[in-house]
């Protein structure tokens, strides 16, 4: 066997014995026996709390009248359960007739002892952008939900169905997805094992073609809806609790918003309720209201309930006509506001007085629910119906007064993005200055957000809003706003991998740039969506959206921009190069590459941006490497190692040694190459960037292969395989000898 500690080419000397030498660069030669000593030494973060996730809207305590669709859904999900393939229940019925609460009542019932290993859910409305879904986000919510680090999510699609279904290949899961509308978005999210129940307003033929099992919901009928309206006013006289169902169409969203509202009225009665519904008293005076909120409850989808629109409609305009003048105010907001979320912060930056007063009444009368967020201030949305009702009643606001409130909004998401840029991705190039407003302004009380990991969380959870405020400010004409906007969301895009939200704001961002005149402006947002179609694997796209940014360098005053876009191009050469077939061919990609970085570097030193330059001078021995430059390389390596370490770019350094593990590598100097392969592994565990340990840990283990170290091998596989463990994925599969 061919010992690592042994010299294999260029200069040491000696510093303790034989076996620990060290050399040029960062990297410390230790023997094969000490170094699989210390790969095992290396610290990994504890794996995380083993709680399978427990997803999804909370069922409620007073639940009646759905014996038989209980019985119909619990009968197919356990009969879909025991086969050996995974099954899917499709739960039809109009807008807030119940689906949602009748899936989490048999879940908490009997459901959730069939599937011990978790529930996940997504409400697709969050996620449909133009009619479509992004089903790369929901699976990436999925990975993270079943414990996946954020460092090992992949950015396209097909990668992460791939490893939603390696990870979940042995759980007995529960998806439960609401409002579903095309069949391939079931498709897409059914587990390997265990179950999905769908809702959604109409049958989907195909599914159903595909094995699906349909329940129908249907509004309450007469008896059912009064033992309901009983159950919740036992006082009440049977005629006219038959009376508020007939009004109510015995839709029970309307029921409970009718009761909840005269639970809070304890001078009134039922017959009040009966009354004010009749009357019609309330009414928005809107022709379109009852087409409209018809349209947003589905009516028509398959159930046939054709009255149901109007009985809601009618319901909560007495509803809202009752609450204090500041919740109806509040309520009135929410019917502007882009998106689906909004916090107390929001509201109150936008006007709104006794928020907190307000949303409690909203939420006692339930037009407004607590929604899951793993980020730090509670957030609230109205049920989708409610929120149809809520913008029909916006339209009747003066324009001058619906706009005073949207660039409030803008304005908020504006200076919140730039703050949490500014904590997620520390000081970078920016084209925008700094927010005037000061975080803890934009809080009404606290803070937004206090740290990295806190404003990464926050700017996540905000996402569905950011990309409706986006659409709102160009649709406005706040172009400035625009694209300040998709700048500062690069911190997000990047980190989260939202590669999606990237190229639609991005575009967005093209065309405000262009409105105000801006080409450096234009030559940032081009280069950010060419980074995200670049990590989409469409090259082509990325290069197209890099060739007009390079038409307008020219125009553009500072140097960094033209070594972004310099940067992309060169990326793009090397992605292109590693798919060549032939070695001269691929050597000329690189040689491409490497200039290309070299123009990069040259902008950064102009400024200088002591960041620029170090990540730029990575990039060019990365092309050496790929040339099989490896002599070159490493001293452009040792240069940026020294300049990283003068101006605490720290985070760079594991990276700076995983290239020269492969320069060595390629020189033949193993006992080298295993030392910088070390030295990354140690760094990158240092600073917890865990995807840099995994690759430091392939390498080495790919160089003990080669050099026939076993126990350096067998240590690195262990490590590898725990590392992983931790990560949430399955271990890998040994290599072969």
């Amino acid at each position: 066997m061919n010992g690592l500690g042994t010299d294999g080419g260029g200069s040491t000397h000696n510093t303790v014995s034989s076996t620990h030498n060290t050399v040029s660069g960062d990297a410390v030669i230790v023997g094969p026996l000490l170094m699989a000593q210390h790969i095992e030494g290396i610290q990994l973060p504890p794996p995380p709390p083993d709680v399978p996730p427990s997803q999804g809207p909370m069922p409620s305590r007073v639940f009646v009248n759905r014996t038989k669709e209980l019985a119909d859904l619990r009968d197919a999900a356990l009969s879909l359960a025991a086969g050996p393939e995974p099954g899917v229940v499709l739960v039809v019925g109009v807008g807030g007739v119940g689906k949602t609460q009748l899936v989490a009542q048999a879940v908490r019932r009997e459901l959730h002892e069939r599937f011990p290993d978790g529930q996940l859910y997504v409400d697709l409305a969050d996620h449909r952008r133009d009619g479509a879904v992004d089903l790369a986000a929901v699976l990436g919510e999925f990975l993270r939900a079943l414990r996946v680090h954020k460092d090992y999510v992949p950015g396209g699609l097909a990668e992460r169905t791939a490893l939603f279904r390696s990870v979940a290949t042995t759980l007995r899961l529960l998806v439960k997805v609401d409002n579903v509308q095309h069949a391939p978005e079931v498709r897409a999210l059914v587990p390997p094992q265990g179950l999905l129940v769908a809702t959604g307003r109409r049958v989907l033929p195909s599914l159903l073609m595909d094995g699906a099992v349909l329940i129908d919901v249907a509004p309450l009928d007469g008896a059912a809806g009064t033992e309901l309206v009983r159950r919740w006013h036992a006082d009440a006289d049977e005629g006219t609790a038959a009376d508020v169902v007939r009004l109510c169409a015995g839709h029970p969203l309307a029921l409970r918003a009718a009761l909840e509202w005269l639970a809070a009225r304890p001078q009134l009665t039922l017959d009040d309720v009966v009354r004010d519904l009749t009357a019609g008293r309330y009414g928005t005076g809107d022709d379109g209201v009852r087409e409209a909120m018809g349209m947003a409850m589905g009516a028509g989808g398959g159930t046939g309930e054709g009255g149901v629109g109007e009985a809601v409609d009618s319901v909560l305009d007495s509803v809202v006509a009752g609450v204090s003048g500041h919740t109806r105010h509040l309520y009135d907001l929410l019917g502007v506001l882009p998106g689906t979320t909004a916090t107390a912060d929001l509201l109150t930056a936008v006007g709104a007085t006794g928020v907190d007063e307000g949303l409690g009444e909203l939420l006692s009368c339930r037009l407004a629910v607590l929604v899951e967020s793993s980020d730090r201030p509670r957030r609230y949305r109205l049920h989708d119906v409610v929120r149809a009702h809520a913008r029909l009643r916006a339209r009747a606001l003066p324009e001058e007064r619906r706009r005073a409130v949207l660039r409030l909004v803008v304005d908020f998401y504006a200076d919140a993005a730039a703050h949490g840029d500014a904590l997620v991705l520390g000081d970078r190039f920016r084209i925008q200055p700094p927010p005037v407003r000061p975080l803890s302004e934009l809080a009404a009380r606290g803070t937004l957000f206090t740290d990295r990991a806190d404003a990464l969380e926050w700017l996540d959870a905000e996402r569905v809003n950011f990309r409706a405020v986006i659409r709102v400010a160009a649709d406005e004409g706040w172009y400035e706003e625009v694209w300040r906007l998709c700048e500062s969301l690069w911190a997000l895009y990047h980190s989260r991998k939202h590669l999606a939200d990237c190229v639609e704001s991005g575009l967005l961002g093209i065309e405000a740039a262009q409105h105000q005149a801006r080409p450096d402006v234009e030559i940032r947002m081009r280069n950010q969506v060419a980074r995200a179609a670049y990590e989409l694997g469409d090259l082509d796209r990325a290069e197209s959206q890099l060739n007009a940014a390079a038409d307008l360098l020219g125009l553009a005053g500072d140097p960094r921009l033209s070594g972004v876009v310099q940067e992309s191009r060169g990326l793009i050469a090397l992605a292109r190069g590693r798919s060549e077939e032939s070695p001269g061919a691929a050597r000329e990609r690189a040689e491409e590459a490497r200039q290309l970085f070299e123009r990069a570097l040259a902008a950064n030193r102009a400024v200088p941006d002591p960041h620029g330059i170090v990540v730029q001078s990575y990039n060019v021995a990365q092309a050496l490497v790929a040339g099989e430059r490896w002599a070159d390389a490493l001293g452009v390596l040792d240069e940026a190692a020294e300049t990283a370490r003068t101006t605490g770019d720290e985070p760079m350094l594991p990276r700076i040694d995983l290239v020269r593990a492969h320069a060595f590598a390629g020189l033949g100097a193993l006992d080298r190459a295993v030392a910088a392969a070390g030295a990354a592994a140690d760094a990158a565990a240092g600073l917890k960037q865990f995807a840099k340990l995994d690759q430091a840990l392939e390498l080495l283990t790919a160089l003990a292969d080669r050099a026939e170290d076993r126990p350096l091998r067998a240590a690195c596989e262990e490590k590898l395989g725990a590392l992983r463990r931790t990560m949430g994925l399955r271990p890998p599969a040994a290599p072969t000898a």
